[in-house]
C-alpha cells in the first residue's frame, strides 16, 4: 500500500512540547510515511530579509548563518538525546548551512540576486527542517532518511516563486525515490526545474509540495497537522463559538484558501482532484488520533439546509478602477489592460464591469505596479485611474449558494441590519462563492453579520 504524506507545518514546531506532539503522531501512524515539513516558524521571513541586507552588507552572510546555527543546535542539543546523532544532526545542518554562506557571499559580491538565487535560498529554511526532525525521528527509534527534491526530482514548470509540479516528469521519479519500506523526511516549499534550478512553489507552498507528492506516490490520504480545530464556519478571533466543518469539497476548501481561510494553501487541492486523494484535517494541540480528522475535504459534494458553510476574508485585494464615461462600451480596453498586466507578471483575481467603470480586482501588493502598468497605456475613453486599497473582501461559501434563493438577500439584509455598506459584490462567478467589498473598517462587523445570520439564529 502506498505511504500516507503526512505534512507538518513550521507553528508545529516552535517548542519542545510541539515536537514532543509530532513524534508521537508519527508513531501513532504505525507505518512508514512521507513526511513533509515546512521551516522552522520565522525562518523564511529572516531569510527573505537576509536576502535584501545581503546586497549591500558582507558581513550579512556570516550573521545570518550564525543565527541559524545557533538555533538548529539548541534545537539539536534540546531534543536529541544521543550525542552521536546530535554530533551527525548537527554536521548535516553546519554543510548546508556552509552552502548557504556560499550564496550570500555572492550576492554581496555582487550586490544582485537573480531570481532563481532568491529560490534556492529561500529553501533552504525546509531543508534545515528536514534534517533536524530527520535527527529526531532517529533519536525516537524510527527508521527515517531525509531526502531533497533535488535528489528525488520533482519536476517543475520553471517559473521562479510560484512553479506547478510537472506530473508527468516527477511520478515516476518519485515513486521510485520513496520505494523503501522506511519514512521519509522532505523540505516542503520547493521543487527543481528541467535544468536544476530550485523554484519556489508559491508563499505557504509546502501543502502544495504534500498534495503534489500524494499524488505521485498515490498516497491513500495527505494529512495536515494544524495548530487550529480545522475548517470552521468563519474565524474564530472573529466571532463566537464557530461550527466545526467535518467535510468540504474540494472546491469550497480552495475558494475558502483563495479568499483568506488559512487552513490550506489555495494550490493544495489543485493535485488531488483528478485522483480522488482526501485531505484529512487534524489539530497537532487536540486528540493525537490518525483515526479522527477535524475536516475531511474530499471529491463528495453536499448542500447543507442554510447553504453557507463558511464566512472568511482577506485583506490582500485592492480594486484598479477605469473610468470614463463609456469604458463598459468600447471595445479593446479591456484586452489591452488584461494583456499588459500579463506581461508584467501582475494577477487578475477578477473583474467587473459598468458603463463607466471597469474595477479590476488584484493583490494589494500589485496595485501600485498595476497602476504604472495602465498608465502607460493608450486608452481611448479611460477619464481616470484610480486605487482602493482600504478595502476587504468577504466571502461565502457552500455548494448550492447560487442555486437556492433568498441566500444573497440574507446576506445583504444581515449586513443592512449592522449598517454596513457593501461596495461592490459578484454572484455566480463561482457556484459556491459569494463575495463582496467592503471597508476595511467594516470586515469585522461584516463576517459576525453574515455568521449570526446563517449559524447562530435559534
Amino acid at each position: 500500500m502506498p505511504k500516507i504524506v503526512v505534512k507538518f507545518g513550521g507553528s508545529n514546531l516552535k517548542c519542545k512540547e510541539d515536537v514532543t506532539r509530532v513524534v508521537q503522531v508519527v508513531k501513532n501512524y504505525g507505518q512508514p510515511l512521507v513526511i513533509v515539513v515546512s521551516a522552522f516558524y520565522g525562518v523564511t521571513n529572516f531569510l527573505i530579509d537576509a536576502l535584501e541586507k545581503a546586497r549591500y552588507d558582507e558581513l550579512v552572510a556570516d550573521s545570518c548563518t550564525k543565527y541559524l546555527y545557533d538555533l538548529k543546535h539548541e534545537s539539536i542539543s534540546r531534543l536529541i538525546r544521543d550525542e552521536n546523532l546530535q554530533c551527525t544532526t548537527l554536521q548535516e545542518v553546519n554543510v548546508t548551512l556552509g552552502e548557504l554562506k556560499k550564496y550570500l557571499h555572492g550576492i554581496a559580491l555582487t550586490g544582485d540576486a537573480s531570481l532563481a538565487l532568491e529560490d534556492h535560498v529561500q529553501a533552504f529554511g525546509e531543508k534545515l527542517s528536514a534534517i533536524v526532525l530527520n535527527g529526531i525521528l532517529k533519536d525516537e527509534g524510527l527508521t527515517s532518511k531525509v531526502v531533497f527534491p533535488e535528489q528525488f526530482g520533482l519536476i517543475t514548470d520553471g517559473e521562479f516563486g510560484n512553479a506547478s509540479v510537472n506530473f508527468s516528469r516527477s511520478v515516476p521519479n518519485v515513486r521510485e525515490a520513496f520505494a523503501e519500506d522506511i519514512t521519509y523526511v522532505v523540505p516542503g516549499f520547493y521543487g527543481i526545474s528541467e535544468e536544476g534550478k530550485t523554484t519556489l512553489l508559491g508563499r505557504g507552498g509546502s501543502d502544495y509540495s504534500a498534495a503534489s507528492l500524494a499524488r505521485c506516490i498515490g498516497s491513500p490520504s495527505l494529512d495536515i497537522w494544524k495548530d487550529v480545530d480545522g475548517f470552521l464556519s468563519a474565524d474564530p478571533k472573529l466571532v463566537n463559538k464557530p461550527k466545526q466543518i467535518s467535510h468540504l469539497s474540494y472546491t469550497e476548501a480552495a475558494e475558502l484558501a483563495y479568499f483568506g481561510a488559512k487552513i490550506l494553501h489555495p494550490r493544495t487541492v489543485e493535485p488531488l482532484i483528478d485522483p480522488h486523494i482526501p485531505v484529512r484535517i487534524f489539530n497537532i494541540h487536540g486528540n493525537l488520533s490518525v483515526e479522527k480528522p477535524l475536516t475531511v475535504v474530499s471529491n463528495e459534494k453536499s448542500v447543507t439546509h442554510d447553504v453557507v458553510k463558511s464566512v472568511t476574508y482577506s485583506d490582500n485585494f485592492g480594486i484598479l478602477k477605469l473610468k470614463g464615461p463609456g469604458v463598459g462600451l468600447k471595445p479593446g480596453i479591456l484586452a489591452k489592460v488584461t494583456t499588459a498586466l500579463h506581461h508584467a507578471g501582475i494577477n487578475i483575481s477578477s473583474v467587473l464591469t459598468s458603463q463607466i467603470s471597469i474595477n479590476i480586482l488584484l493583490a494589494k501588493k500589485d496595485l501600485q505596479n498595476a497602476y504604472a502598468v495602465v498608465s502607460a497605456i493608450e486608452l481611448s475613453g479611460v477619464g481616470r485611474l484610480q486605487i482602493a486599497d482600504d478595502i476587504a473582501v468577504v466571502a461565502a461559501v457552500g455548494h448550492g449558494i447560487t442555486d437556492k434563493y433568498g441566500i444573497s438577500a440574507r446576506i445583504f439584509t444581515s449586513l443592512a441590519g449592522d449598517g454596513i455598506n457593501v461596495i461592490m459584490s459578484c454572484s455566480g462567478a463561482s457556484p459556491i462563492v459569494s463575495y463582496f467589498l467592503v471597508k476595511t473598517e467594516d470586515r469585522t462587523r461584516s463576517v459576525e453579520a453574515i455568521h449570526k445570520e446563517f449559524f447562530e439564529k435559534v
